[in-house]
């Protein structure tokens, strides 16, 4: 085991200032810590919309009645609460362990060398994406589940997995220019295919607030509409989402693309299939709770795998540096290269 290296004054006031540059000036990452950071943060990215729908689905929503505290005079659940006070306080506690995996990969990205200014941004990115949908979950709670608060909840989620999944794939390739795999004809039929799942996912928190599973309990407010006319609507969007789909594979296969993006695409259609599976047979058995959180679970692996077709379909070689690389602001190397640069005084 290496030696700790003492700190000396200096260090212990940088790490106070500037504590991602102080773990950056001491530690460099491999790239597949950088992958498995980033990663890390996509899976609590879908930990945390499964764990928020077995939270309705229990009837748990206002097992904490009030925000940020879980009761007027407790910051935790109480044991008077119950099993749904300690699944809902539960969830909120996930929101910390989906913190420190958004923290990981910040500071994996930070840490890079030669510095990726992209992924540290999107890794911040991330982070704010947290900070206010935690915002928007305790206001949820404070109007008893508005269910137009409910599906914005849910939408600013699918936000994150959207950056997180960025995220993971461009810590998988260089930073170069990206290079273009098919040509526009194709990639504007993706564009059109992520606007469709978008729609999809967005109808699709319609049909929940207008549903019985809406909140927990008949006595929760639910959306205004005909839950059977737009649930009739929702599988609509998803046989035009299946027949984009089939659409591109085709086509992929005709101009002879790249392995890449075609694999990504029948990848996507499997999906596809499977939760167009789940939601028909919940449809037909009168929505049974245990179908319901399966379909949560497929929105965002189907949201995820658009989005890996979309990025398949150029890629990003690793650039090759014009000269020497010159230190990161903030270490103690730009610190002596700025010295010895300026000369002597």
């Amino acid at each position: 085991m290496g030696r700790v290296p003492n700190l000396t004054r200096a260090d212990a006031t940088a790490a106070v200032r500037n504590p991602l540059a102080f773990i950056a000036a001491r530690w460099t990452p491999d790239p597949r810590t950088v992958r498995r950071a980033a990663f890390a943060a996509l899976v609590m990215a879908v930990v945390i919309v499964v764990t928020g729908g077995a939270v309705r689905l229990t009837g748990s929503g206002l097992g904490c009645p009030t925000w940020p505290k879980c009761t007027d005079d407790s910051l935790t659940a109480t044991r008077e609460m119950g099993l749904h006070g300690a699944i809902e306080f539960g969830n909120r506690m996930l929101t910390y362990v989906l913190c420190a995996a958004v923290g990981w990969a910040i500071i994996a990205a930070r840490s890079t060398k030669p510095y990726r200014r992209v992924l540290t941004r999107l890794g911040w990115a991330q982070f704010w994406v947290v900070m206010g949908n935690a915002v928007l979950g305790g206001i949820v709670v404070l109007v008893g589940l508005n269910p137009y608060t409910v599906a914005a909840h849910f939408m600013l989620s699918t936000a994150l997995i959207a950056v997180a999944t960025v995220m993971w794939q461009r810590a998988r390739e260089g930073d170069a220019a990206p290079r273009p795999l098919a040509g526009p004809a194709v990639q504007q039929l993706v564009w059109v295919l992520v606007a469709a799942t978008v729609l999809l996912i967005a109808v699709g928190t319609v049909v929940t607030g207008a549903g019985p599973h809406a909140g927990d309990s008949s006595e929760v407010e639910r959306m205004p509409v005909d839950w059977a006319t737009i649930s009739k609507i929702h599988a609509v969007l998803a046989w035009i989402v299946v027949t984009l789909t089939f659409a591109l594979w085709f086509v992929l296969k005709a101009v002879d693309a790249p392995s890449g993006p075609s694999a990504r695409t029948r990848d996507l259609f499997l999906v596809l299939l499977a939760q167009g599976a789940i939601g028909y047979v919940q449809y037909f058995t009168d929505l049974p709770e245990i179908l319901v959180g399966l379909h949560m679970f497929g929105s965002a692996v189907t949201w995820i795998a658009v989005l890996r077709v979309m990025l398949a379909l150029r890629e990003r070689p690793e650039a090759a540096p014009a000269g020497p690389l010159r230190p990161e602001p903030g270490t103690q190397a730009y610190d002596a290269t700025s010295l010895s640069m300026a000369g002597p005084r």
